[in-house]
C-alpha cells in the first residue's frame, strides 16, 4: 500500500483566471485543501517553500494551523531551503508544530534551488564562510538541525536563572520525540541520494533531477532510489527508510478535466539546463483512467517508492484540487494495487 498525498507550491496571483488572489488566500486554501484531502482518504498534505515569491514561504504557522484542523493526515514540506534557516530556531518551530500535530510532521529539507533573487539567503543573514559554498552552508545548517532534534542538552545553564532549570545541560524546547526520524532530504541526483542515506534521512525525489544519463526519467529516478537504499543498508541504520516521488497526474473523468488537461496527453520527459548542468524533468500524466493505469504501471520509480506526492495546480482552487486527489484515489490507486 502506498501513501498518497498532495504537494502544493501555493502560488497566488491577481490574474482573473486565478482562484488564489492573495497570500491570505494561499494560506487559508492550503489549510482547507489539507482538510478536504483527509476527508477524501489521502495520506499527506505537503507544501513547497519559496522565498521572495508569491508562493508559500514560512511553513510552520501553516503546518500548525493545518494540524489543528486535521487528525490523521501527514503534514510536511517539499522542501525547506536550508540556506535560509537558523537551525536552532527552526528546531523550536518544528518541535512546536509537531507536538500540535501529534507527531504527524514529515519535513522535507534540502540545499535549495534557484530562487527569485540573487543569493537571497544573504538577506536572511546567512553568508557562507570563506571557502564554503552555499550548498556547504545548507548542509552545515542541516547537520546542526539534525543534532538538535535528538533532544540532548548542549547549552550551559545560567547559575542564577529566572526559572528553575532541570539538572545538566539544556536543550532547545519544545522537543518532539521521533521528529528526527521524520526528516527527509530532497535529493536532486544519485550521489546526493547516497549522502542522504548516510545521514539517516528519508529520501524525497521530485519531478526534476539535476543530471541526465539518456534514460527515461523514471528509470534514472529508480536508480537513484536503489542507490539510496543500498547506501542506507551499508550505513547500518536500524529503521526502514521512506522514499517519496512527486508526479503530476490528472485523470480525465469529466468535461472540466478534459478542458484543462486534454492537451497534456502524450506528455514526455524534458531535458534542460539548470545550475550549470543538464537536468531531466519528468512528464505529466493526463488521460482517461484506464490509459493512466497502464502508463503508471510502467513507472519504475513510483513502484520503488512508498509515498507518492501529487503536484496540484493550486490556483484552480480547493474544490478542483480536492477533485484531482479524489480522482487518483478512486480511479487509479485501487487498479494499481496502491490501496
Amino acid at each position: 500500500m502506498k501513501k498518497i498525498g498532495f504537494l502544493s507550491f501555493g502560488h497566488w496571483s491577481a490574474s482573473q483566471h486565478s482562484r488564489v488572489r492573495s497570500g491570505a488566500d494561499a494560506l487559508l486554501q492550503s489549510i482547507e485543501l489539507a482538510v478536504a484531502a483527509e476527508e477524501a482518504g489521502a495520506d499527506g498534505a505537503y507544501y513547497r517553500v519559496h522565498h521572495f515569491a508569491q508562493q508559500l514561504a514560512s511553513p510552520f504557522p501553516l503546518l500548525a494551523a493545518a494540524a489543528a484542523r486535521t487528525s490523521r493526515i501527514e503534514l510536511g514540506t517539499a522542501v525547506i531551503d536550508m540556506r535560509y534557516e537558523n537551525p536552532l530556531y527552526m528546531a523550536e518551530d518544528a518541535g512546536a508544530a509537531d507536538l500540535i500535530s501529534g507527531g504527524r510532521l514529515q519535513l522535507g529539507i534540502s540545499r535549495g534551488s534557484p530562487e527569485q533573487v540573487i543569493d537571497g539567503y544573504h538577506y536572511f543573514g546567512h553568508v557562507p564562510p570563506e571557502g564554503m559554498s552555499d550548498a556547504d552552508m545548507a548542509r552545515e545548517h542541516t547537520k546542526v538541525f539534525l543534532e538538535v532534534l535528538k533532544g540532548e542538552g548542549f547549552a550551559q545553564p545560567n547559575p542564577r536563572p529566572m526559572f528553575p532549570n532541570p539538572p545538566g545541560l539544556l536543550r532547545v524546547e519544545p522537543h518532539s520525540p521521533g521528529l528526527r526520524e521524520r526528516i527527509w532530504w530532497g535529493a536532486g541526483n544519485r550521489a546526493t541520494a547516497e549522502w542522504t542515506a548516510e545521514q539517516g534521512m528519508n529520501l524525497m525525489s521530485s519531478t526534476l533531477l539535476t543530471e541526465d544519463t539518456g534514460v527515461p526519467f523514471h528509470q534514472l529516478q529508480a536508480e537513484q532510489i536503489q542507490r539510496f537504499r543500498d547506501a542506507w543498508a551499508a550505513a547500518g541504520h536500524e529503521r526502514e527508510p521512506r522514499v517519496s516521488v512527486s508526479r503530476s497526474i490528472f485523470p480525465i473523468v469529466n468535461d472540466l478535466d478534459k478542458q484543462l488537461f486534454w492537451q497534456q496527453r502524450g506528455s514526455t520527459d524534458q531535458v534542460g539546463f539548470i545550475d550549470g548542468g543538464n537536468a531531466r524533468f519528468g512528464k505529466t500524466y493526463a488521460g482517461e483512467p484506464d490509459k493512466l493505469v497502464a502508463e503508471l504501471a510502467e513507472d519504475e520509480a513510483i513502484a520503488a517508492a512508498d509515498t507518492l506526492l501529487l503536484t496540484v495546480p493550486n490556483q484552480l482552487g480547493v474544490e478542483y484540487n480536492a477533485h484531482v486527489v479524489e480522482s487518483v484515489l478512486t480511479h487509479l490507486a485501487p487498479e494499481l494495487g496502491w490501496r
